[in-house]
């Protein structure tokens, strides 16, 4: 692909999103982004050197201040950001949050941390960073979570 008559490579984007539940509600963040005001589980991008285990931990405490214990592989998630070359492999952990870090300070851009089922959810499909924020609740409420065992580090 040619992008500003750059040959460049193409790589897809690693992320990594917390799937909480807590009393039929979903820890969600609100977030600014470059195509507006955004609902998302917490999330973010892998860092070099960083296990994904690791990395779901960090972004769930960076963007919503609670802490997270991952318990079970959701899913990995292949999506196309529309308009754009960009292509994000995201892989879903489900797990518990536990008490809040005390004085923890969000990310820059986040508004808020919400807790909401999964029809407030539905109803704001407009709002939502991507159509894979849903499918990870639904795929999270049909009971699709894998052992976390599947994911090996080999560094």
């Amino acid at each position: 692909m040619i992008v500003n008559n750059i040959d460049r490579e193409w790589k897809p984007n690693t992320t990594v999103a917390a799937i909480v539940e807590r009393d039929s509600r979903f820890l969600m963040v609100e977030e600014n982004t470059p195509d507006g005001l955004r609902l998302n589980q917490p999330a973010g991008h892998l860092e070099r050197g960083e296990t994904l285990l690791q990395a779901v931990i960090r972004e769930t405490r960076e963007e919503s201040g609670w802490r997270f214990a991952p318990r079970g592989l959701l899913g990995v998630y292949l999506a196309d950001k529309p308009g754009s070359d960009i292509t994000y492999v995201r892989f879903a952990f489900c797990g518990e949050a536990l008490a809040p870090a005390a004085d923890a300070p969000l990310d820059d851009g986040i508004v808020a941390v919400r807790w909401l089922t999964r029809d407030e959810i539905a109803t704001q499909a407009d709002r939502l960073r991507s159509p894979v924020v849903l499918r990870c609740v639904d795929d999270y409420l049909a009971g699709i979570i894998h052992p976390l065992e599947l994911i090996r580090d080999l560094r």
